[in-house]
């Protein structure tokens, strides 16, 4: 059995191993010219077809066992859909329904005339409508969900995305188990041989183009060189971008981008070369940023710096402000979110002034999910599970340039620009913070919430005084 198993595996090597070189070789001319054969948008057009090829007979099969029930629309969710927006106050209707039971109260005789208008009337069912927004969003949780993969319409081949669907039909069985080997047998070594090697061809171009004094014609050079090794890496993922609005694209100041991988970085380079900004690290990640440190200005903070907001502000004035060097490449949702929403920005980077660059990001999760749910996964398992899905698709929009109004506050700007990028790349605009994802809700958000209470009682006890003050004048 064993001498059996090494024959078939010689062969598959043998099979595979002149495709492979072929490839590499190819890639390795053309990638560092930012050149390309077309392959990668063939492949993804293909995929589309077998994509749609695979729905269909999901939908037919679906069909037959509902046509066998004898109800064509059995198994189909007949109840209400609950309303997406969820209150974080209780909405008009209650405030009504409290004013009634207020009035009511008070012909009762519950309420005595002599207490101070200062003090608030509580009732045992002023709280319910609280509770019932409480109950609304255990029930339908905008937050949470942003914080796991995003739930596909139709099947894409992929065993981790699967629902037991590779065995529905002996086509779709096939499908399955020749995507599988593709995957791990053509496409991963590939991909790890071409990750490798570009990650060697950066920091050695880099460290070279660090040797040379600084000049203008230095910087030119370095810009051009980070987006052929970006572009080079990004075939590590067989990337397929579309930048839209490239009239917009950044050329300083800064850039302030939607969230959900670190991929974002990667996707964004290989178009314009980015500063960028983050806390200081070790191992593989400290490879890269002394590498790109070398070549250009980055900023990187060690983890007691970045608690230091006066700090970090002062820093990314002093980059702005300094027309030699490149765009700096922020995320002020703070966290990764998973490419269906946007949440609440940091108001740090929309307090240094000049001109910020809003970029939206969308990945087409039909090929892969590009979330990194780092709560879940390690940087080594989530890049495996990059390297063998079927492909990185996204669409990158440059928007136009914002400045901050002269009455406009930090938070406002900031609120301004997460709309913008919300609907531009279709994503759900979130008030929430991300940070919830690890911590839980702030004290203040609390005390927000109490102290609109608060008030709202007392104006409803206000509006009920008046009214039996006019009864009593009439």
């Amino acid at each position: 059995m064993v001498p059996v198993l090494a024959m078939l595996l010689n062969g598959v090597l043998l099979f595979l191993v002149p495709p492979l070189l072929i490839l590499y070789t190819t890639l390795m001319i053309l990638a560092p010219f930012g050149l390309s054969l077309g392959v990668r948008k063939k492949y993804v057009q293909l995929l589309i077809k077998i994509f749609e090829f695979g729905r269909v007979r999901l939908e037919q099969k679906r069909n037959r066992k509902n046509q066998m029930s004898g109800d064509g629309h059995h198994g189909e969710d007949e109840d209400e859909e609950m309303d997406d927006k969820l209150l974080l106050v209780p909405d008009p209707d209650s405030e009504k329904k409290a004013r009634e039971n207020g009035r009511r109260i008070l012909r009762m005789g519950s309420v005595c005339e002599a207490e101070p208008k200062d003090l608030v009337s509580f009732q045992l069912d002023s709280c319910l409508d609280y509770i019932k927004s409480g109950i609304q969003a255990i029930v339908d949780d905008e937050v949470t969900k942003r914080f796991c993969a995003e739930e596909l319409k139709s099947w894409n081949m992929l065993t981790r995305t699967q629902q037991n669907y590779e065995f529905i039909s002996w086509r779709l069985t096939f499908l399955w188990f020749v995507g599988f080997f593709f995957r791990y047998f053509f496409l991963l070594p590939v991909r790890i041989t071409i990750f490798f090697t570009s990650v060697i061809w950066m920091v050695l171009v880099m460290s070279l183009l660090g040797c040379l004094p600084d000049s203008p014609a230095r910087r030119w050079t370095a810009q051009h060189v980070s987006v052929f090794c970006f572009q080079f890496m990004s075939n590590t993922l067989s990337a397929v971008v579309t930048y839209h609005n490239p009239e917009n694209r950044p050329r300083r100041g800064i850039c302030v981008a939607n969230h959900t991988t670190p991929i974002d970085v990667l996707i964004l380079n290989c178009d314009q070369a980015y500063s960028l900004i983050g806390q200081r690290h070790s191992g593989f990640l400290g490879l890269l940023q002394r590498a790109l440190t070398r070549a250009s200005s980055h900023i990187w903070f060690e983890r007691g710096e970045t608690k230091d907001r006066s700090a970090v502000t002062r820093r990314l004035k002093e980059h702005v402000d300094d027309p030699n060097k490149l765009p700096i490449l922020i995320f002020p949702e703070g966290t990764c979110i998973n490419n269906t929403s946007v949440m609440q920005f940091k108001k740090g980077s929309f307090e240094v002034g000049g001109t910020i660059y809003p970029v939206a990001i969308r990945y087409d999760h039909r090929f892969g999910d590009a979330f990194w749910n780092s709560s879940q996964y390690s940087m080594l398992h989530y890049l495996f599970m990059m390297m063998t899905s079927w492909a990185i698709v996204c669409d990158v929009w440059y928007l136009p340039p914002t400045t901050r109004q002269p009455n406009e506050s930090a938070i406002d700007f900031a609120n301004r620009v997460k709309a913008s990028i919300a609907s531009a790349g279709g994503l759900v605009d979130l008030m929430w913070d991300g940070q919830l994802k690890r911590m839980s809700v702030k004290q203040e958000w609390r005390e927000k919430q109490q102290q609109h209470f608060t008030r709202r009682m007392l104006a409803i006890n206000k509006e009920i005084r008046d009214d039996e003050q006019r009864e009593k004048d009439e």
